[in-house]
């Protein structure tokens, strides 16, 4: 039996239940403290409780605070969701207001104060949607945004389904797509009957056509596969994001009727492996940032696989060192990404506004110590907070820049 705040739940709930019972915790764990409220004495509260989420300690640390208002070289942020414009529209507690056109031109402006050049989109898909964004946002705003094609899997066991897509793939670079993503659905959780059936494989041959079409075509392939470690674990007071897990219960992969996530990005490699003339961009640090050591020999062994850094500040940020050499080891392999999410205050990680962008400035531009990863009250991944890795000139350059331009066929700065 595992215990939540002295209540037992046993272990082999499924997934559904552990789901329940996170969803109506809620952050309402409690934690004993010393600390008097308002008008109360220490020892009038002596063991009282605290909500852990109403506890925001404030830092005591004096150390010097270097803000970064604007990226130093133009940046390329190859993973958004700005797309999210059309289908998450603006409340009256989020930063973005009106219609989506109107949205867009705030991003805009935005862009520019910030020093961001480009937008790569990844919030699309083959049909109606993909032309809506290529007519409303890629042709009208003239080279500041550039959107994927996410390919369709729902006619997957259909005769002739491969040599299909890879002609979908194709037919969309001519429309004006420039790259291929792929969500992390694909070998977590998409079926061969969509929702029943063997789930799908990523390294099943039947996809081998499309990967190779996109080598030919020269359009990258950014692929999502699994998630955060913690999201792979029990979800139990051993788990560094509980707090993470209990707002966002349905991000738990834990339990058998999901695969291991060494499985899942060990298929994912032999993609990589077989396809040498395609470009992989293996998002959020290829989902392990836990581990750089083992990013690091996947980047030594596939020359043609990448990596960007959407989300993973908190990872990154509370291994400094290390990862300061990661950067300067595969400084060429290293894309800048934040996967931001217009009108998504739920995730403050990753909403795009500029406050969330200058936590990335911070931490790439300077050697700051001790902030937070996210512009939010409390640290939305896990209650720590991270330090800079000081970049270089020339490695900023690249991470910021050139290493998304040279895939996408862009010009270097």
């Amino acid at each position: 039996m595992r215990k939540h705040d002295g209540r037992e739940v046993p272990g082999g709930t499924t997934a559904a239940s552990r789901r329940a019972f996170l969803a109506s915790a809620g952050g309402a764990v409690a934690l004993v403290s010393g600390c008097s409220r308002p008008g109360e004495s220490p020892a009038e509260t002596a063991g009282a409780r605290l909500d852990l989420q109403e506890f925001q300690p404030k830092s005591m640390l004096v150390v010097e605070e270097h803000l970064v208002p604007r990226a130093r070289f133009p940046v390329i942020d190859a993973h958004t969701h700005v797309a999210h414009v059309f289908n998450r529209p603006g409340t009256p507690d989020s930063p973005l207001r009106g219609s989506p056109a109107e949205q867009f031109d705030q991003i805009v402006r935005w862009m520019d104060e910030l020093n961001i050049e480009l937008m790569v989109n990844f919030t699309s898909d083959a049909g109606e949607r993909l032309e809506r964004i290529l007519s409303e946002v890629v042709n009208k705003y003239n080279g500041r945004f550039l959107t994927c094609v996410v390919p369709s899997f729902a006619n997957l066991r259909e005769s002739g389904y491969p040599a299909r897509q890879a002609e979908e793939i194709a037919r969309a670079k001519e429309r004006g797509a420039a790259a291929i993503k792929i969500y992390k659905s694909f070998g977590l959780t998409l079926r061969e009957n969509g929702k029943d059936g063997p789930l799908v494989k990523i390294d099943d041959p039947r996809f081998d056509p499309m990967w190779e079409e996109a080598g030919k075509l020269g359009m990258p392939v950014f692929i999502h596969t699994a998630d955060p470690d913690a999201f792979f674990t029990p979800v139990d007071r051993f788990n560094e994001r509980w707090e993470e897990l209990a707002n966002h219960p349905d991000w738990s992969f834990y339990g058998d009727q999901f695969p291991s996530k060494p499985e899942l990005l060990a298929a994912r490699n032999r993609v990589i492996e077989r396809h040498p003339k395609t470009q992989f961009v293996c998002l959020h640090v290829a989902n392990h940032p836990e581990n750089l050591d083992e990013v690091s020999s996947w980047l030594d062994r596939y020359a043609n696989m990448h990596c960007e850094i959407g989300a993973r500040l908190g990872e990154l940020g509370r291994q400094p060192r290390r990862a300061r050499r990661f950067f300067e080891q595969h400084q060429d392999r290293i894309l800048f990404g934040t996967d931001a999410s217009p009108n998504g205050v739920s995730t403050p990680q990753q909403i795009l506004i500029p406050e969330m962008y200058q936590c990335y400035f911070r931490f790439l531009e300077t050697l700051d110590e001790y902030f937070d990863y996210a512009p939010a009250p409390v640290p939305p991944q896990g209650r720590w907070r991270i330090y800079g890795i000081g970049l270089p000139d020339d490695i900023l350059k690249k991470v910021y820049h050139n290493n998304a331009a040279r895939l996408l066929g862009l010009k270097a700065v």
